[in-house]
């Protein structure tokens, strides 16, 4: 199986224990962790070769986010280094009725003050079938954006397969542009798109026909999201394919979870899960998108296959503590199989 890159920032994440909120605190739990380094973790637990590129300080802190990379099989001898620090953001876990909430403090990061031509992408992207990039990444800076379309140029140019997670963040975009402009080049050299109505909307003004989000609750159907895809479609001529979440949240604690995938003719759903009792939501949009790329490169002409493995492998994220996704394919298969039950394997 040929390489997949993905390219973006990744971070120390500072979290209270439990469900401490940031004034009860004294001590904070570390894991290293960030949109494309998720996937990359993903798709290494999966087999696939998979690099991770970005940029770290040359310093104690960025040795250790590199053993965490190569801990989890990711390659990580394309990463530059640079600049003086990792971007740290600090996460409140939320519960029942009580929202997890983020702060970051990622400003002047490594990756913040990268700039074009720091990172040769013809030499990054030698026997490479895939290239994946979020939303985030040129949210973070002018330069970082810079680079993301250095990359998808190339990638293009080399006939890779590039994927986005849109991933609009309202706490980002804070260096004087507008989105819609960045991300809509960016975007248009995308054979695979993954968003929800909010991302969208923020990044290019397009709504459900006839749908009020605001009213919808946690009954979202999948039938409302239709025409987004297409929408998506027309504005993005080289797309194959759009996925859109439908993750109904009843509570913190307790939210349902499915997606819908347009190949432009079809839309494909996924079966619908409940998630009780979430141990961390965090990074499970990057775990279905992690199963996704591995559904669609074993599964290369069944995608509601490849949509049921990602749906269930985010499912299973929302058990695990961190970032990361830290599933093998057995346990996704097995859960894509109906056995929900967590028996102990003995």
């Amino acid at each position: 199986m040929k390489k997949v890159v993905t390219f973006g920032e990744i971070m120390l994440r500072l979290s209270p224990p439990g469900f401490l909120r940031f004034s009860q605190t004294t001590s904070f739990d570390i894991v290293y962790g960030g949109g494309e380094s998720n996937v990359a973790v993903s798709l290494a637990n999966y087999g696939v070769p998979v690099d991770f590129v970005t940029r770290l300080p040359e310093n104690d802190i960025g040795q250790c986010t590199l053993m965490e990379m190569r801990k989890r099989n990711v390659g990580t001898d394309k990463i530059v280094f640079g600049g003086d620090r990792l971007g740290i953001y600090f996460l409140e876990t939320g519960a029942v009725s009580r929202g997890s909430k983020v702060v970051y403090d990622r400003a002047h990061s490594a990756i913040a003050e990268i700039k074009p031509g720091m990172i040769d992408w013809k030499e990054v992207f030698k026997d490479v079938e895939w290239f994946h990039w979020t939303g985030i990444t040129p949210a973070i800076s002018q330069g970082a954006a810079d680079v993301c379309l250095e990359a998808v140029k190339v990638a293009s140019e080399m006939g890779i397969t590039i994927s986005t997670d849109l991933n609009y963040r309202a706490k980002l975009w804070k260096y004087g542009v507008e989105p819609e402009a960045i991300m809509t080049e960016l975007t248009s050299y995308c054979d695979i798109i993954l968003g929800n109505e909010e991302d969208a909307e923020k990044h290019f003004g397009i709504k459900p026909d006839g749908l009020d989000i605001t009213t919808q609750g946690h009954e979202v159907k999948a039938e409302a999201f239709l025409s987004v895809c297409k929408q998506m479609m027309k504005k993005f001529p080289k797309a194959k394919k759009v996925i859109t979440t439908l993750r109904g949240s009843i509570s913190a604690s307790h939210n349902t979870w499915a997606r819908v995938l347009y190949d432009g003719t079809t839309m494909f759903e996924s079966p619908q899960y409940q998630i009780t009792d979430i141990v961390d939501r965090v990074g499970g949009g990057d775990s279905f998108m992690g199963g996704l790329i591995y559904g669609l490169l074993n599964y290369p002409k069944d995608d509601q296959n490849a949509l049921n493995f990602a749906v269930a492998a985010s499912c299973l994220k929302h058990t695990i503590k961190g970032d990361a996704n830290l599933v093998t394919v057995a346990e996704v298969e097995k859960l894509m199989g109906g056995d929900s039950s967590g028996r102990v394997a003995r």
